[in-house]
């Protein structure tokens, strides 16, 4: 992220790597969802859900649990566009940095 210099960043997320990797991610995701050229009737769905993990990382740090939840909506209406499968993994591997999934005992 470029900044002019002197430039105080926005938010306090600059100092957490794992929001980085994680507004990366869904940047790229982002990107590469707006140029594939087939509709699937849950398109709006993944669109709404990377939209929602990008505002979540405004503020820092974001909640697990909703992580866990986008990213679950994001991966059932993606389904099986296998062009997207790399750069959903990318955001796979960035929510998995808040930690991982709850173990059972």
């Amino acid at each position: 992220m470029l900044r002019s210099v002197g430039q105080k960043p926005v938010t306090g997320s600059d100092d957490d790597p794992r929001v980085l990797e994680l507004r990366a991610a869904v940047s790229r995701l982002r990107r590469e969802l707006a140029v594939h050229p087939a509709e699937f009737p849950d398109r709006t769905i993944a669109e709404d859900e990377l939209a929602a993990l990008d505002a979540m990382t405004v503020d820092g740090a974001p909640e697990t649990p909703r992580l866990r939840r986008s990213l679950l909506l994001i991966a059932g209406s993606i389904g099986s566009v296998s062009a997207l499968a790399v750069s959903l993994a990318r955001v796979r591997n960035a929510v998995d940095l808040f930690g991982g999934p709850p173990t059972l005992r």
